[in-house]
């Protein structure tokens, strides 16, 4: 059915991602697809790390947590922001099209206020990206 799955993580907010994982990994199992984790941070120092390549290795930990967690692989992908209150959203629909994704699970939360007022970065994407978008709440 979907033969590369992206998952769109934030490292500073894994204990929400839980479901999204869980999908995304039931769905590898029923058809064998491939799962790639995908995070993005700034080349400036951010609270999750200080360079690209320190949280380019935090997330290839939580990858290799994912794995024995849930019984699959997941590749990881480490993507720079310029600005992420700006293209966030950009920057994982370039790198689901880079390495071919055909769908997007992506973990969603309670919609509030701000969500009424500006898309969210899962509705942002399932608007506009050219595969399947799964927003998991």
């Amino acid at each position: 059915m979907f033969s590369r799955i992206m998952i769109p993580v934030d490292l500073k907010h894994t204990h929400q991602l839980g479901k999204a994982l869980s999908v995304s990994a039931e769905m590898a199992r029923n058809y064998g697809s491939e799962l790639h984790l995908v995070g993005v941070t700034m080349s400036a120092p951010t609270e999750i790390a200080p360079t690209p390549e320190a949280f380019a290795e935090k997330l290839g930990e939580f990858a290799a947590r994912c794995a024995t967690e849930l019984g699959v692989a997941f590749h990881h992908h480490a993507e720079i922001s310029n600005d992420m209150r700006i293209d966030l959203d950009e920057v994982l629909e370039n790198a689901a099209e880079k390495f071919g994704a055909d769908l997007i699970v992506m973990a969603s939360h309670v919609p509030g206020l701000a969500e009424h007022v500006f898309a969210s970065n899962a509705g942002y994407l399932a608007s506009h990206a050219s595969m399947s978008v799964m927003v998991v709440r």
